[in-house]
């Protein structure tokens, strides 16, 4: 694609909704605001609207950013069921 001035131009990456991330990766809502918060999703405030673009969001879930952490309970205090 070339631009006025007969140069190639590169392709703007739109901004993608919180409904349109939700619909690409297949979760609720919620778990996309879980996400930003507590996984530091790569998510963008634009007055009170969360907006993301969506190579950012690939990336980050191929790098593991949405991998579930499991947590290991801890072993009883020894003596505790005495």
């Amino acid at each position: 694609m070339k631009n006025d001035s007969g140069t190639p131009s590169a392709r703007i990456e739109p901004w993608a909704s919180v409904e349109e991330v939700t619909a690409h990766l297949g979760v609720a809502r919620d778990t996309i605001y879980r996400w930003i918060e507590a996984k530091r999703m790569p998510a963008h405030r634009i007055g009170r609207l969360w907006k993301f673009k969506l190579s950012e969001v690939d990336s980050w879930v191929r790098s593991g950013g949405a991998d579930e952490i499991v947590e290991q309970k801890a072993d009883p205090p020894q003596g505790a069921d005495q």
